[in-house]
């Protein structure tokens, strides 16, 4: 299975790198191991506000009816990642300890934003190569928080507490459960985390990354645990560049909605809903079927793709 790497777009001046942070907005947050001040060299990981946001923090939240239509104004918060200093070291280079201070990094971004009432929803997503919507090679993520929950999510969750209800068990639990007892579909695992190929995938060698324990909340994940995280996301990440000659991909990171209100009978958060990680290898492109019907043609199966992504031996 060859698949060609995809060209990367040029970037003459690149804001993300260490001596251009006057070229960002100011930072919000930033590891530096060695200290110093604010907005200047010496971090390793660093989150600023988008400069080009889709949402803007400041400002009263608006819905509104439309005749019947609904609207709301684009209240929110849009932040970059900024993942190493170094332009060319991408996510996987990094060793496991660096890893874990990126997810720190989203960690400490949402349990902050989590304080805004506004906000129902917040995910962190990655795109790298052009196919994936990147337009910057530079390696970073982006958070959004929303003050909506998106139909996606809200679909997953009414799925989950379907499932609940009739089964007095967690949907996440039980494909989880199904995954590792089947071991076709998965790719890797360590004491706290599986990896694997779902069923149906969307994408060819769509894979995701689930813990084993339940947690609604990505951001209630310790630093121990963060580690293993960081591990399992290495371990993936480094297979899938080298078994398809590094790919555009999206990763995505799902986690509980924030804030909501519910008319019946509650259900623990941890029950309908388990944070993940889904990493997107763009091989091929949507195209007018998949938009007019939902429906993605994937010519992939996920038992063929968790198979060839266990036998790749990653690079040292």
């Amino acid at each position: 299975m060859d698949y060609p790497p995809l060209p990367e777009p040029p970037n003459p001046i690149c804001p993300f790198m260490a001596g251009n942070e006057s070229l960002t907005p100011q930072e919000v947050f930033a590891i530096r191991p060695k200290g110093g001040a604010p907005n200047s060299p010496g971090w390793t990981v660093r989150v600023v506000p988008n400069r080009f946001p889709a949402l803007r923090i400041e400002g009263e939240l608006l819905p509104e009816g439309v005749g019947i239509y609904d609207q709301i104004n684009g209240i929110g918060a849009h932040e970059v990642i900024v993942e190493t200093p170094d332009p060319g070291q991408e996510l996987e280079d990094q060793p496991v300890g660096a890893i874990a201070d990126v997810l720190r990094a989203y960690r400490a971004r949402i349990v902050d934003l989590v304080q805004d009432i506004r906000f129902r929803y917040i995910f962190v997503f990655k795109n790298v190569g052009m196919l994936a919507g990147a337009s910057l090679r530079h390696p970073h993520s982006q958070l959004i928080a929303l003050p909506i929950v998106p139909r996606a999510v809200e679909e997953q969750l009414e799925t989950a507490r379907s499932h609940f209800e009739l089964k007095e068990r967690s949907l996440f639990a039980d494909v989880l459960q199904a995954e590792m007892r089947s071991g076709d579909r998965l790719v890797y695992e360590n004491s706290a985390f599986a990896s694997f190929c779902p069923w149906a995938s969307r994408f060819a060698f769509e894979t995701w990354i689930m813990p084993k324990f339940p947690a609604a909340h990505f951001h209630t994940l310790d630093d121990y645990h963060l580690g293993l995280l960081a591990e399992a996301l290495r371990h993936v990440l480094r297979r899938i560049r080298k078994g398809l000659r590094k790919p555009a991909y999206n990763l995505i990171l799902q986690t509980a909605p924030f804030h909501q209100t519910r008319v019946r009978e509650s259900i623990p958060a941890e029950m309908e809903f388990r944070w993940h990680i889904e990493i997107l290898p763009r091989l091929a492109q949507a195209a007018g079927f998949e938009y007019g019907t939902g429906f993605y043609i994937n010519t992939t199966f996920p038992e063929e793709a968790a198979s060839f992504l266990r036998r790749v031996r990653e690079e040292t």
